[in-house]
C-alpha cells in the first residue's frame, strides 16, 4: 500500500481512470457487436447506420489510446469490408 499522499493521490486517479477505460471499451466493442449481428440478420440498413456510430466511438477511444491506432483501423476495415460483402451478396442473389 502506498504510504504518501501523492501516491494515494496516484492510486486513487488510477483506479477512476481504469474503471472509465474499461467501460469505454466494452461499449465501444457492444458497438461493433451490434453491428455484426445486423449484418448477420440482413439488415443492412440498420447495420450501416450502425457502424457511423461505432467507428466514430473507436477512432475516439483510439485517440485516448484505450485501442492502438492501428488495431482500430483494422477493426474498423474488417467491419466496413464485412458489410460491403454483405451488400453485395445480397444484390447478387436478388
Amino acid at each position: 500500500m502506498a504510504n504518501h499522499k501523492s501516491s494515494i493521490k496516484r492510486l486513487r486517479q488510477s483506479e477512476k481512470r481504469r474503471i472509465q477505460n474499461k467501460a469505454t471499451r466494452s461499449a465501444v466493442r457492444t458497438e461493433f457487436k451490434k453491428v455484426r449481428a445486423a449484418i448477420e440478420a440482413g439488415d443492412l440498413d440498420k447495420a450501416r447506420e450502425l457502424f457511423v456510430s461505432a467507428e466514430s466511438s473507436l477512432q475516439k477511444a483510439a485517440g485516448k489510446n484505450l485501442f492502438h491506432p492501428a488495431n482500430a483501423a483494422r477493426k474498423v476495415s474488417r467491419l466496413s469490408r464485412a458489410i460491403k460483402s454483405a451488400q453485395s451478396s445480397t444484390s447478387a442473389s436478388s
